[in-house]
């Protein structure tokens, strides 16, 4: 029988789970788990600054714990801006759908997996999608830039609602 891992692949699976990441295999290449604190590059955060003007971030890249982005009321004069920790997509996904039925707009960064549950329950039909070119590079919180993520990612767009009179 074949062994499913090669050595060289062990070897780096190990080396992850040593500095705290741990591996899973996706869509024919290894992403890390468990390592929430990548930010958004730059060049998109300016566009979407652009489009949608002043940001709030529930989860920001200076996250100092004064506040939890899952427990607070977002706000409705500004768009919030979510590129949430991947641990927790599910619940980050959720909690911007709640509250854009509560009337906040959001534009929410996330890896394109339209398969899932979360997808369909809370993004499909409520929010605009945009597929980004190629794949993301986001930013280590020590400044480096990282190689080309595993995973093509999407922006979900929650538009707010408007109530005819």
């Amino acid at each position: 029988m074949a062994c499913r891992f090669s050595y060289l692949e062990m070897l780096l699976s190990m080396s992850y789970q040593m500095e705290g990441y741990r591996m899973t295999f996706r869509n024919g290449s290894y992403e890390a788990k468990g390592f929430d604190n990548w930010m958004t590059p730059i060049d998109l955060l300016n566009k979407i600054e652009n489009e949608f003007g002043e940001l709030f971030d529930p989860c920001p890249k200076d996250y100092d714990y004064s506040f939890d982005g899952l427990e607070i009321s977002w706000p409705r004069d500004k768009t919030c801006f979510v590129n949430p920790p991947y641990s927790r997509i599910k619940d980050w996904v959720k909690k911007c759908h709640n509250e854009w039925l509560k009337g906040s707009e959001i534009v929410l960064l996330i890896p394109a997996r339209t398969d899932t549950r979360y997808f369909h329950n809370y993004i499909n039909d409520n929010a605009q999608v945009r597929f980004i070119k190629g794949r993301l590079k986001f930013i280590h919180p020590d400044g480096r830039i990282s190689k080309a993520a595993p995973f093509p990612s999407i922006l979900c767009i929650f538009r707010r609602i408007i109530e005819c009179q």
